[in-house]
């Protein structure tokens, strides 16, 4: 009989599952605010990223909300909500990797194309920024990922629609674990590079500063087939 090979848990996995239990015993209530990152991070002795990871797998969850310049809050939820394991939240199975990846093939690369027929010098900028903040942090999966995500909510905002910029913020959550995920394999693994990575939004982004329309959707397209095919790769998803 063949079983199914256990993995360890990785550190975020760990607080995430301690503070679900919470969530899920009235430890924590509904309303009520979370620690800081500071505080949480000492409270469990890990590192802040794990922490920032735990409660970004929460809030795709839909059982915390982060407030801008206020902190962490419990939502309110029905018992049903938390029924599921933790890991079902993440990108990480097949399912939610090709419904994720469709999503955003068929997402970003019109939003590419209608960023080069739109784009303001001020968005070029703004895309600039991001992609020097990847070239800088390219070994820190961590930063490189922030600035992945702002690089991509730079050209959706550079399309000019609202609505677009308002779906690709949605999906932030989901994107941003698979760009986290993504950095990881780059870095540890010789078949996929970091560097890849940036000379791909490179050619992104000068296809948008350029004006080329079909250019640049070509350019998101070649990006989008290369994170997919890491990911599948080296989840072992088939």
């Amino acid at each position: 009989m063949k079983y199914k090979q256990i993995k360890p848990k990785k550190i975020y996995e760990e607080v995430a599952d301690t503070l679900l239990e919470s969530i899920r015993s009235g430890d924590l209530k509904p309303g009520e605010k979370l620690d800081s990152v500071q505080q949480l991070a000492e409270s469990f002795q890990v590192g802040r990223s794990a922490i920032r990871e735990a409660l970004t797998s929460l809030r795709a969850m839909g059982l915390i909300e982060m407030r801008q310049g206020e902190g962490t809050y419990v939502n309110a939820f029905e018992p049903g909500d938390i029924a599921f394991p933790l890991q079902s939240a993440l990108l990480m199975n097949k399912e939610d990797l090709q419904q994720l990846m469709e999503v955003r093939k068929i997402l970003e690369t019109g939003i590419a194309a209608s960023a080069a027929a739109r784009r303001t010098q001020a968005d070029i900028e703004g895309m600039q920024r991001a992609l020097s903040d990847m070239v800088t942090h390219s070994g820190d999966a961590e930063r490189g990922e922030e600035a992945d995500l702002a690089f991509h909510l730079a050209v959706a905002k550079a399309a000019g629609n609202d609505l677009l910029l308002s779906l690709m913020n949605h999906v932030s959550d989901m994107t941003a674990e698979s760009m986290r995920e993504t950095r990881r394999i780059c870095l540890y693994e010789a078949s996929a590079t970091v560097e890849q990575l940036n000379q791909q939004h490179e050619a992104i982004l000068k296809a948008i500063q350029s004006k080329k329309t079909e250019a640049a959707r070509k350019a998101m397209t070649v990006h989008l087939d290369y994170v997919e095919s890491v990911l599948r790769e080296h989840l072992n998803i088939t």
